[in-house]
């Protein structure tokens, strides 16, 4: 790192067209770069990089910290991340480094619901329906359903940068009214990220035990007779910490940790341990 002055840009310095730039870049690298560790971090990363240095153009200290912010992980259905991401640009190009925890609890907060309505309109509405009609078309022998196709995706690759563009305006809009109550706002969206990540749990991890306990003529299932009648999902719940102490002990490695629950769950699975 060179030298530089350590007063952090926080003024208005971000343009429309380094928007649509930022919004391209997400767009050409959400899918390239999707893994299992963090999902479209680097896709985020890659997409806000140029904007980011922008905005923290006279500290390289907050450059970095807001690129390993933005690395964490995020998942979201790829037309819904534009607003996120555009309104994350806003939060953090006003109040610079100390945005970070609320860009972070916003994205984490938002990115469940808002997939929940991409997944449903984009990812299967809109291919299903215009995907039948150029089939169809294209087996009666008629393009035009695929130039139709083509057109709108033409169309919404435009739509797409427009909606980081009112994420932007959005989260100007938002942190300006929310002022000096922004404090509020992160622990809110804390609490919300929060939420939703424990809900992803039981309907992401999928453990249950197979083992029964027999005595005469008696039969009980652990899982379903005893271990459903505590909680829920216990087990899933359970693996999920252990693997979140395994990763924040920084021991091993997201690689190795996935292979170890690979391992383990063919030999519980042989053995009649775990139920398939």
């Amino acid at each position: 790192m060179n030298g530089m002055n350590k007063e952090t840009q926080t003024t208005e310095v971000v343009t429309k067209k380094d928007l649509t730039k930022a919004a391209v870049r997400y767009m050409f690298m959400a899918c390239n770069t999707y893994n299992y560790e963090n999902h479209q971090g680097p896709a985020v990363v890659f997409g806000l990089e140029k904007v980011l240095r922008k905005i923290h153009k006279n500290n390289d200290d907050d450059y970095v910290a807001s690129l390993n912010n933005h690395f964490k992980y995020f998942n979201t259905t790829t037309w819904m991340a534009n607003i996120l991401l555009g309104a994350s640009v806003a939060m953090e190009e006003k109040d610079g480094v100390k945005a970070l925890d609320t860009v972070q609890n916003f994205k984490t907060g938002m990115m469940g619901p808002l997939a929940g309505i991409g997944d449903t309109l984009i990812w299967v509405l809109y291919p299903t329906i215009m995907g039948s009609i150029a089939a169809y078309m294209g087996l009666e022998g008629n393009p035009t359903g695929a130039l139709i196709w083509m057109l709108l995706n033409v169309i919404f690759f435009f739509f797409r940068i427009k909606l980081f563009h009112l994420g932007y305006d959005s989260g100007l809009k938002l942190i300006t009214t929310l002022g000096d109550k922004l404090s509020v706002f992160t622990e809110a969206a804390s609490i919300m990220g929060l939420t939703v990540i424990g809900a992803l749990i039981p309907s992401v991890v999928k453990m249950s035990l197979g083992l029964v306990f027999k005595s005469g003529k008696v039969k009980l299932a652990i899982q379903t007779g005893v271990l459903d009648k505590i909680m829920p999902a216990l087990l899933p719940v359970v693996l999920t910490f252990v693997v979140y102490k395994l990763l924040a002990s920084k021991k091993l490695t997201v690689i190795q940790v996935i292979f170890l629950i690979i391992i383990l769950a063919l030999v519980c699975s042989f053995f009649g341990i775990l139920a398939l």
